[in-house]
């Protein structure tokens, strides 16, 4: 796929309308982005109840994404080791990394207030939009 450029507030433009595009289109609980600074992932576009605004590498279901580099579905929160309840809401989630080139620089998190509201068919469809989304920022 051929890389998109954006020019200043174009990518954060593009986020916050695959957020909205996302969020009502489905009905998810939380629909968000968490952008890489650092060894933390902090909050940027969303849509839903109170969030966490920084997350660091390696934790939660956002953190192990980052770290692991792939989509993780979570069909049940509670059973997933280490997983950081931002609302108590969530029962599922889903959470695709978001790449510019070969660098991971977020995440695309969704959350259901269903178990088992994520599947192998939206970990490919989330890829493919996300991929959409893989810029060269200038």
């Amino acid at each position: 796929m051929e890389e998109r450029q954006f020019v200043g507030g174009e990518f954060d433009a593009a986020l916050a309308c695959t957020v909205e595009l996302l969020h009502r289109m489905f009905g998810f609980l939380w629909t968000g982005f968490y952008m890489v600074e650092g060894n933390e992932l902090v909050l940027g576009p969303f849509l839903g109840p109170e969030a966490c605004t920084r997350i660091p590498f390696g934790r939660g279901v956002c953190g192990t994404a980052w770290k692991e580099r792939r989509t993780i579905v979570v069909p049940d929160v509670e059973r997933f080791a280490g997983h950081i309840a931002c609302s108590s809401e969530s029962k599922s989630e889903i959470v695709t990394p978001l790449f510019c080139g070969t660098n991971l620089i977020g995440v695309l998190d969704i959350d259901s207030d269903r178990l088992n509201a994520f599947d192998l068919t939206d970990a490919h469809f989330l890829e493919q939009a996300v991929a959409m989304l893989n810029v060269k920022k200038k």
